[in-house]
């Protein structure tokens, strides 16, 4: 296929060297222009304008960051025309989804949420989990591309948009959630005297056990410069949830700890970097 890929970040660069590897044919584009540079290596061409990408692609894949860079990029630019085959796999709100979807329909846009779970490793491999919502006939249509960095055993179809951007927020919350247990159990311990690397230990053991073996590392060197996942990319997540709902005081506690660790210029680092804060 001729794919048009809008957004070259760390995790939209890791499915286009699968979309190059098994042979499509792929245009990147990249606001920050040099960050098409190792698709371009591998095999991409490159793209001045978003306009320019999709002009001859037979789909369109946008990994953006969030909400309104979609909005700016596709929608308010008037992107896509009618019969234009949308795959979007940044993470957005439910409400988001359902924009995106409505203005689609307008358009006559095929539009299918598709926001993955799991970090750079994953990605790498081809083992992502996917959520797809839209309509079947365009899930179908795009199924056999998103199977090139996911899971086929962790490639959910869902019966819209909607819900898949919101399935995407239930996987991030509990991650955001999970860490922040973390990172309040290592301040508990710390000060009433139980050292670190007991701790860590202990809790390898307990229900927060996937997180903390995910993080082992980092939280026992407390070294989080290698960011699979940054508290930036997180909050913005985070926001998203907060602004659909009321009430998620756990949410909202691992939102405080990673505004503290952006406040504390940390925001590049790796999300965990709220058990160092």
């Amino acid at each position: 296929m001729r794919i048009a890929l809008l957004g070259t970040g760390r995790m939209a660069t890791h499915l286009g060297r699968h979309l190059i590897n098994a042979g499509h044919e792929l245009t990147v584009w990249n606001r920050t222009a040099d960050r098409t540079a190792p698709l371009v290596e591998a095999g991409a061409a490159a793209a001045a304008s978003p306009a320019e990408a999709v002009a001859e692609a037979e789909l369109v894949v946008t990994v953006l960051f969030g909400p309104p860079s979609v909005r700016e990029t596709v929608i308010n630019a008037d992107l896509l025309g009618e019969g234009s085959l949308w795959l979007d796999v940044t993470t957005v709100g439910p409400e988001d989804a359902d924009f995106q979807a409505a203005w689609s329909s307008t358009k006559g846009v095929r539009y299918v949420a598709g926001p993955v779970l799991g970090s750079m490793a994953p990605a790498q491999k081809g083992a992502l989990g996917v959520l797809l919502g839209g309509a079947p006939e365009d899930v179908a249509a795009v199924k056999d591309v998103v199977l090139l960095w996911g899971d086929e055993a962790k490639v959910r179809e869902l019966p819209t948009a909607r819900d898949a951007a919101a399935g995407k927020l239930v996987a991030n919350l509990a991650l955001g959630v999970a860490l922040q247990g973390v990172a309040e159990a290592l301040t508990f311990a710390s000060d009433v005297g139980l050292d670190r690397d007991t701790t860590l230990s202990i809790l390898a053991g307990s229900v927060l056990a996937p997180v903390v073996a995910a993080k082992k590392d980092k939280l026992a060197e407390r070294d989080f410069d290698d960011a699979e996942f940054t508290a930036n990319a997180l909050i913005k997540d985070m926001d998203l949830v907060l602004s659909a709902t009321l009430g998620l005081h756990a949410v909202q506690a691992a939102h405080d700890a990673l505004e503290a660790a952006i406040e504390d210029g940390r925001g590049d680092e790796d999300f965990s970097v709220i058990a160092d804060v």
